[in-house]
Formats: structure tokens, C-alpha cells, sequence
């Protein structure tokens, strides 16, 4: 397929895209202060006209822009803005670079002695040493979703991720949120480079296997919200819908409503992981944040609800419990949760 042909394929995925420099894995520059010198996405007149420019921040669906940029340089790969797409694609590297001590190759977690590393050098080891940790399946052997082999030897393993309302942050590889050593993460606020581009050192080829990307495995989120891939969620509450104001308060029904999901919260005290703890407390918070968006329940209230049964299960991680908890409440709160029968 021609780069412009790609660029329209990923577009009707939903996939906006933006033109990468021919040859090259980085975005093309446009406009001479672009060209020249590095200046601030905001007031660029390239965005404003319909000219690519600023990576990701250009990336469109309109195939009317995608024929007149792929007309203009036919030989420009093609790249994807993750967040816009909803993507979340693990990024294995295997760069050579010296191997770091052992409680640097996975983020947050100590490798103990007794565990032999030897022969470990690259990110294809450290995440399937974080798998075999977690009793989980390599992602670098999932066909069941779109894998894509990089000119370097790399590998980029593509999600879509099934619950928009968490957005993950990119990671940069040396940078205290990778997910482990020579594994990054592409998100919001990045871009990944489509299939079949071509660059000076090679093509990114699809492996054998799925042509989409799969919903993130459960474990891999909860390891994206454990290392802080998470984005910040808003310290002010958010503006709960009109709906709060409308119809009525059925307090009772709300407490019963969201009483099993704290007691599965509360219950994973009983073992420090493999419990489902991160997907149970998201669960409960969206949640309580659509029946305290539907006026049923007291938002400060059930915060602090929340935070009791997620605190009493994890006591040695609160900063982390609270920024689920308060990512989760924000999106519950944009749907409010009405309750049916008496």
C-alpha cells in the first residue's frame, strides 16, 4: 500500500494520522519556524491553515486534508495520534545499552537474588519477566492483537484501550513511569508509526497474527495505573451534569446499589495482589461518581467511603488509591446513574 493509501486505512479505523518526515520515523516540520527552530504549538499558523505540522497535535480524520497532505509528499510515512485513536501500544525496545541493577529493570518492583537474570538484555526480557511475575502471558506472543516489528528489531504492541474514561500518558523510556527497562509506553500525548512505513533503516512490518489491536489486557492496565501512567486526574470537583438536578433523591437505593462493589473492594485485604484490586476500586469510584451525578448520593461522602475500603485493602500505596479513586469519580460523573424500580 502507498503511504497515502495507509493513511486513509487508518483514518477510517478512527485513527487520525499525521505525515511523518519521508524516510524518517519523525514528524515532518512545514512551516519555516518549524523548520528552523523549535516554537510553541499554540498560535502555529500551520494548524490553523490545515497544514501539518507539531506531530500528533496535527493528526486529522478528514480525507480531504489526508489526499492534499499525501499529494504534497507522496514519500511521507504515516504517523497515528495515540490518544485521539484511543490506542495504547507497549513499546519493546532492543537497544543495546548496558543492563541496569536489578531493582531498576521493572519499575516499582524488586527483583529478589535468588532470581537468575542471566542472558537478560532488552525489553522483550524485562516484560516477560514482568508476565511471568504477574502469571500472565507474554504480550510479545499475542496474536490476538496487532504486533508490529520495528527496522531496529523492536517490537510495538498495539491496544485499543476499552475504557476511554482512564487515559494513560506516554512514557519515555529512561523516565520514572516506564512500565520496565527498555519497554515504553504510547499514549496520550505521543503518536506510533503506522504499518508499512519506510525509513532509511528498514520497514515496520506487521507480524503474523491479529491486523487490529485487542482491548488492554486487565493486568497490563492495572500495571499502567500502578506505574503511573495514569493522567492526572482534576483536583476540583468536576461540574456534575444538570441531570442532579432533576428527578428523585433515592439515597437508600444509591447505598445498596454501590455497598457490594465496597465489600469487593474491601475484600482484597485479604491477599497484596492477584486480587483485581485496581479494575474492583475503578469499578466502585465510576460508580459512586454516576449516582452522586444523579444527586443520589453526597460526593465528599462517598469519597471518603471509597477511600476507607481502598485504604484498608492497600494501606502502603494511598496517593495511588486516591488518584484512581478521583479519576474514576471525574468520568462517572459525566454519566449520571439513574436508578430503576422502587
Amino acid at each position: 500500500m502507498s503511504p497515502h493509501a495507509v493513511a486513509r486505512s487508518c483514518a477510517t479505523q478512527g485513527w487520525p494520522v499525521h505525515p511523518l518526515a519521508p524516510g524518517r520515523k519523525t514528524p515532518a516540520a512545514n512551516c519555516p519556524q518549524c523548520r528552523d527552530r523549535n516554537h510553541s504549538v499554540k498560535g502555529c499558523p500551520c494548524l490553523e491553515a490545515g497544514r501539518w505540522c507539531h506531530s500528533f497535535h496535527a493528526a486529522t480524520l478528514d480525507p480531504k486534508r489526508i489526499d492534499a497532505w499525501w499529494a504534497a509528499e507522496p514519500s511521507a510515512g504515516v504517523g497515528i495520534a495515540c490518544g485521539p485513536a484511543n490506542l495504547v501500544v507497549i513499546d519493546v525496545d532492543a537497544h543495546q545499552a548496558s543492563v541496569p541493577d536489578r531493582s531498576r529493570l521493572l519499575s516499582g518492583i524488586p527483583i529478589h537474588d535468588s532470581v537468575n537474570l542471566e542472558g537478560l538484555t532488552s525489553g522483550f526480557d524485562t516484560l516477560a519477566l514482568l508476565a511471568a511475575l504477574r502469571r500472565q502471558p507474554d504480550p510479545v506472543t499475542d496474536r490476538d492483537t496487532l504486533r508490529v516489528r520495528t527496522p531496529s528489531g523492536g517490537l510495538h504492541i498495539w491496544y485499543r484501550n476499552p475504557r476511554p474514561e482512564v487515559r494513560f500518558r506516554c512514557s519515555t523510556g529512561s523516565g520514572k513511569v516506564a512500565l520496565a527497562w527498555q519497554v515504553d509506553v504510547r499514549a496520550h500525548g505521543g503518536y506510533i508509526v503506522a504499518p508499512t512505513t519506510r525509513t532509511k533503516d528498514g520497514t515496520y512490518q506487521a507480524e503474523e497474527g491479529a491486523r487490529l489491536p485487542a482491548p488492554l489486557p486487565g493486568w497490563l492496565h492495572d500495571e499502567l495505573v500502578r506505574t503511573g501512567h495514569v493522567m492526572d486526574p482534576p483536583r476540583s470537583a468536576p461540574a456534575l451534569p444538570a441531570a442532579r438536578r432533576r428527578g428523585r433523591s433515592r439515597p437508600k437505593a444509591a447505598v445498596r446499589a454501590l455497598a457490594p462493589l465496597l465489600e469487593q473492594v474491601a475484600q482484597c485485604a485479604a491477599a497484596p495482589e492477584g486480587t483485581g484490586f485496581t479494575e474492583k476500586l475503578n469499578r466502585a469510584a465510576y460508580t459512586a461518581g454516576g449516582l452522586v451525578a444523579a444527586g443520589h448520593l453526597d460526593e465528599a461522602t462517598v469519597r471518603d467511603q471509597l477511600l476507607q475500603a481502598a485504604n484498608c485493602a492497600r494501606p502502603w500505596q494511598t496517593t495511588r488509591n486516591e488518584n484512581i479513586i478521583d479519576t474514576a469519580l471525574a468520568a462517572g460523573a459525566v454519566r449520571p446513574f439513574r436508578l430503576e424500580g422502587p
